[in-house]
Formats: C-alpha cells, structure tokens, sequence
C-alpha cells in the first residue's frame, strides 16, 4: 500500500521509519523544513515531495494521506487543503491530537466531497518506532477496512486475544475522544508518581529514586511503563533532578477530558487536580498563594516570608 505522509517530527519521522523498516508498504513524505524529508528519504528510500500537491500528485488513487503535525492551526490546514486536491474515495488520516469535535466538522466538510476522515489518536511516543504505536480510529468501516494493514505495521504486534495494538470505537471523532480521554488518565497517573517522589525526596531517609523506581517494575501493583520511565529519567538526569526545572506544560487533551467530564457531569477529581497542578508548576497560583499567606498574616500573626 502507498501512503502520503505529512509532518515528520519526532512521532512522524519514526513511523515513516517503521512502515519502511517493517513491511512492503511505501511513503511519499512531505514536511515544511526540507532538512526532515531529505533526512527521511535517505534513510527510509520514501519518495520525497515538494509540497502538498506535488505529494498528492505522486501518489496512485485511491489515495490515503496521513497528516501528523501539531493540533490546531497546522492540522486545519493541511486538511483543507487536501480536501481541495484529493477526490472522491480518497482517504484523509489525522494521527495528531485533534479535539474530537473538530474531527466531526472535518469529516463532515470532506463528506461533500466523497473524501473519508478517519481520526488516529496515537500513543507510543519516541518510543513507538521499536515497540509500536497504540492507536485509537474513528472513521467509516470502508475507510478503516483499507487502512487497517498500515495499522497493523505501526501497532504492536498481538500478544493476546485482543488483537494488535490498535481498535476502531466508531465514526469520525471517536479515535480522539478516547485518546482526549487515555491523556487525561495519563495526568493524573504521571500525577501520583511525582507526589510519590515528592515525599521521598523530602523524607528523613536518603532514598535512591531510580531503585525505588526499578522495584517497582518487579511485581508491584503500581508497576506502568511510566514508573518505568520514571526510573529512567532519575538514572539520566540524577535522584534530585537538580538540572530540570519545575514547570510542566499541557498539550490540550487533560483540559478537553475535564472540560467534557463538567459537561457529561461526571467527576473526575483526579484528572483536574492533575491539570491544575501543571498550571500551578508555571507560577499561575502565584498570587494566589500570597493572599494565603496575607489572610493567615491577619487572621492569626502567622509569620509571612517577604522579598529583601
């Protein structure tokens, strides 16, 4: 199968990279440095493209073209785009992490043209090239149908009755929904491991994180490839992290699951908290913490820290 790529970032390259190293399948790839696709094409032998119209015009029909760059204004491009060059019966695949309502709009804008939509929430990370990617579709039963052999190159292979590690949960929109959902899950686990740590490092005992971390892993309940990660980055970069600094971002999906839970009205204290801790990593509770400690100040004397 011969498959369009756009946008070979650090997911994007890799999985040009997998499709290449692990089936017969074939890419043509575009991205907007041109320092990525000769990079790729040298190692890969994909079929580099000048842009998005020379991609699409190299590609045989019906044609399936993949679009992995940041949510937002990048992705809207490209999809509109491509929905004026492809045709009826051709395939647009959006691995990046969209809002699972935008997926509908698009599916529907690109219906009127006979194009598929299909929405590819994708987990794996850096890592995805060796191990796999999970992926979570949404999109009509024919598109999937024609796509599914990509998909089972990039997911890991079976290792139980499930199948590989990738599921269609239903049309457009449905893949993201529960990627949006999987990352906000992922706060609120990444949240409990860093209190965990937290407490060690401020413990009376000399505690080596990285050993805590790897015990863990050996038959624990709270064993995840994320404490194993953990292990990892204290191994990289010390047991204080002393060289990171203590600000955490958010790419979207943890404000859009907590968004939806106040909508469906279903709590989810957890995946707030942990949304809000990020935010409060980046100094935005500054002020916040100030009237605290003016209120304690006035209420009872209590000691208050100023600047010199």
């Amino acid at each position: 199968m011969q498959l369009g790529f756009i946008g070979l970032g650090r997911m994007g390259g890799n999985m040009v990279r997998r499709i290449h190293r692990d089936s017969d399948h074939t890419c043509v790839i575009w991205n907007r440095s041109r320092d990525e696709i000769d990079l790729i094409s040298g190692e890969t032998g994909a079929t580099p493209a000048d842009s998005v119209e020379d991609l699409v015009q190299k590609l045989d029909k019906p044609r399936a073209v993949w679009v992995m760059v940041p949510a937002g204004g990048a992705t809207e491009e490209n999809v509109a785009k491509l929905g004026e060059l492809l045709e009826e019966g051709d395939i647009v695949i959006d691995g990046g992490n969209s809002r699972w309502s935008d997926d509908k709009r698009r599916a529907e804008m690109l219906a009127e043209k006979g194009i598929h939509y299909v929405d590819v929430g994708t987990s794996g990370g850096v890592w995805g090239l060796e191990v796999g990617y999970c992926m979570m579709a949404g999109g009509a039963d024919e598109a999937i149908e024609r796509i599914t052999p990509l998909l089972d190159v990039l997911a890991p292979p079976s290792t139980d009755e499930h199948g590989p590690g990738w599921g269609h949960f239903g049309p457009a929109g449905a893949g993201h929904y529960v990627k949006m959902v999987h990352n906000g899950v992922e706060y609120g686990m990444m949240q409990a491991y860093a209190e965990g740590f937290a407490i060690f490092d401020a413990c009376e005992y000399e505690l080596d994180n990285a050993k805590i971390a790897h015990l863990w892993m050996q038959g624990s309940v709270v064993r995840s490839w994320l404490c194993e990660l953990a292990a990892k980055a204290f191994e990289e970069e010390g047991n204080d992290l002393s060289g990171l600094e203590p600000y955490v971002d958010d790419s979207g999906e943890g404000r859009w699951t907590v968004e939806d839970a106040i909508e469906l009205r279903i709590p989810a204290p957890v995946i707030t908290t942990s949304l809000f801790e990020r935010f409060s990593s980046r100094g935005q509770n500054a002020f916040a913490a100030k009237v605290n400690a003016a209120l304690r100040n006035q209420f009872g004397g209590h000691a208050v820290k100023t600047k010199n």
